[in-house]
C-alpha cells in the first residue's frame, strides 16, 4: 500500500477524533455549569444564613416590643380601674350608684370594711357602757367583716398602694386622679418606647425582604445551572457511547488486519518449508514406510527411458557387451 493512498481507517479516525474533541468541549461546558451552580449555591447559603440572623434579630426586637406593649396595657388597665374608682367615689359621695354596675367596686367595699372594722374594734376597747348582748352583737359583726375583708384582699392586691380615706373623699379623689395621671403617663412612655423599637425593626424588615429575594434569585440560578449541567451530561453519555463504539470498531479492524497478516505469514512459512524441515511430511512418510515396507521418493515423467524397468535392467548388459576380453592395444616398445 502506498503512503499516498488513504488508509481504510482514516475516515473512522477522523470521526473518532472529532467526537473526542466534542466530548472534551462538552465536559468543559458541564464543568463550567457545575461551577456556576456551586458558586450560586454558596452565595445562596451565605444569604440564607444572613437572613436567618436578621430574622432572629427581628424576632428578639418584636418580643421586646411585645413586652413593652404589655406593660403599656397594664398601665392602661390600672388607669382605667383608678378612673372607675374615682367615678364610684364621686357617685358614692352623691349617694347614687355607678351607672356601669349596681355593686360597689372591690376596693371601695374593702375600704369601707376596713373602716368599719376599725370603728368596731375602737368601740369595743373604749366604750365601757356596752352590755354583754351589744358586745356579742358587735363581735359577730366584726367576724363577718373580717371574713369579707379576707375575701376582698386578693382581688384588690394590685391597688393596695392606694389607700382610700372615706373620711376625706376629696383628698382621696385627688390622690386617685394623680395616680391615674401617673399610670397614663407610664402608658404613653411605654407606647413611645414600643414605637422606637418598631422604627428599629422597619429597616431590618426591609433587609430581610431583600435577602429573601436575593436568596430566591440565587437559588433560581443554581437550579438553572444544574439543569444545564444535567442536560449536557445526558448528551455526553450519548456521545460517549458512540465514541466507545468507534473505538471498538477500530480495535476490531486492527485485530482483523493482524489476523490476516499472521495467517499470510504462516502460509508463506509453510510454502517455503523443505521436506527435511516439514515435520508433518516426515511423520507421514515414516508412517507409510512402517505400513508398506517400501518407500518411493521423487517421481518420473512418462516416456523417460530411465523410468522403465527394462531400461534399468538393460544397462549392465550393454556395459558387458562393450567390454571384450583381449581387445586392448599393446603398448609400444
Amino acid at each position: 500500500m502506498n503512503d499516498d493512498e488513504p488508509s481504510p481507517d482514516d475516515d473512522l479516525k477522523s470521526r473518532l477524533h472529532a467526537m473526542e474533541a466534542r466530548l472534551r468541549r462538552m465536559r468543559d461546558q458541564r464543568t463550567s455549569h457545575n461551577e456556576e451552580a456551586r458558586r450560586a449555591a454558596d452565595s445562596r447559603n451565605s444569604v440564607q444564613e444572613q437572613s436567618r440572623e436578621i430574622r432572629a434579630s427581628i424576632e428578639a426586637k418584636l418580643n421586646e416590643q411585645k413586652e413593652v406593649r404589655a406593660r403599656a396595657k397594664s398601665h392602661q388597665n390600672q388607669r382605667d380601674a383608678i378612673q372607675s374608682r374615682i367615678r364610684e367615689i364621686i357617685n358614692s359621695k352623691k349617694g347614687r350608684r355607678s351607672e356601669a354596675g349596681k355593686a360597689k367596686s372591690d376596693v371601695i367595699e374593702l375600704s369601707e370594711a376596713l373602716a368599719e372594722i376599725s370603728n368596731i374594734e375602737n368601740k369595743l376597747m373604749t366604750d365601757g357602757t356596752l352590755t354583754l348582748k351589744a358586745e356579742n352583737r358587735l363581735l359577730r359583726k366584726l367576724k363577718v367583716l373580717a371574713l369579707r375583708r379576707d375575701q376582698l384582699l386578693p382581688k384588690a392586691a394590685e391597688f393596695e398602694a392606694i389607700n382610700i380615706d372615706l373620711g376625706d373623699l376629696e383628698s382621696t379623689i385627688q390622690t386617685l386622679k394623680a395616680e391615674a395621671d401617673s399610670q397614663h403617663q407610664e402608658m404613653i412612655r411605654a407606647h413611645e418606647e414600643a414605637d422606637i423599637i418598631w422604627e428599629e425593626v422597619k429597616p431590618m424588615l426591609e433587609e430581610r425582604d431583600f435577602l429573601r429575594s436575593e436568596g430566591d434569585r440565587l437559588h433560581s440560578i443554581f437550579v438553572e445551572s444544574k439543569e444545564l449541567a444535567n442536560s449536557v451530561h445526558a448528551e455526553i453519555e450519548i456521545l460517549l457511547k458512540e465514541v466507545n463504539e468507534a473505538r471498538d470498531e477500530m480495535k476490531a479492524r486492527r485485530e482483523e488486519r493482524a489476523r490476516v497478516i499472521r495467517d499470510h505469514n504462516e502460509s508463506v512459512r509453510n510454502a517455503l518449508k523443505t521436506p527435511d524441515k516439514d515435520e508433518v511430511l516426515a511423520d507421514s512418510l515414516t508412517d507409510r514406510l512402517l505400513s508398506e515396507g517400501s518407500l518411493t521418493l521423487g517421481g518420473s515423467m512418462s516416456g523417460d527411458p530411465q523410468a522403465s524397468p527394462n531400461a534399468i535392467s538393460s544397462l549392465p548388459e550393454k556395459r558387458k557387451k562393450s567390454r571384450k576380453i583381449g581387445s586392448f592395444r599393446k603398448p609400444r616398445k
